[in-house]
């Protein structure tokens, strides 16, 4: 993008780009919600990939939760731009947060947040959250929280 950032975007220390396509409408003309799930899980691999180079079959994360606050529609082909950040710590877990905005009009499209889980496939359990996650996520936003 080659704009200056939305004013509501100000603050993620990383924004994934899309455009909508007209397979993400409903019969309104207006982004269907569950497709922001998928948004939103599309900003968490890019992240996760700058964050780490690691393919995502090597990230061991589960999602856990995930809420969605919808605050305006959008519609075919408006470009959305998609904040994300890691807003808090636990062991062996980690909150995200994000908003999605409209550039054109510095709309707030929609908010959310997720918990993730660290899981070993392996040992088929959770484990603890690795410090070289936490010091590369710390390197890129700045200081994280607990929860």
């Amino acid at each position: 993008m080659t704009e200056s950032l939305p004013a509501h975007l100000v603050g993620f220390p990383f924004i994934h780009w899309l455009e909508v396509r007209f397979r993400d409408l409903d019969v309104l003309g207006h982004v269907n919600n569950s497709v922001y799930a998928t948004y939103l899980e599309s900003t968490r691999i890019e992240f996760y990939h700058h964050l780490t180079g690691l393919p995502l079959e090597k990230l061991n994360i589960i999602l856990a939760e995930l809420t969605i606050k919808y605050k305006a529609p959008a519609f075919y082909k408006d470009t959305l731009g998609v904040g994300i950040k890691v807003a808090s710590f636990g062991s062996k877990s980690f909150a995200m947060e994000y908003a999605i905005v409209r550039p054109a009009d510095d709309m707030v499209v929609a908010t959310a947040r997720s918990v993730l889980v660290m899981y070993d496939y392996t040992l088929n359990k959770t484990v603890h959250i690795p410090d070289e996650f936490k010091r590369r996520v710390e390197e890129v936003q700045g200081p994280v929280g607990k929860h």
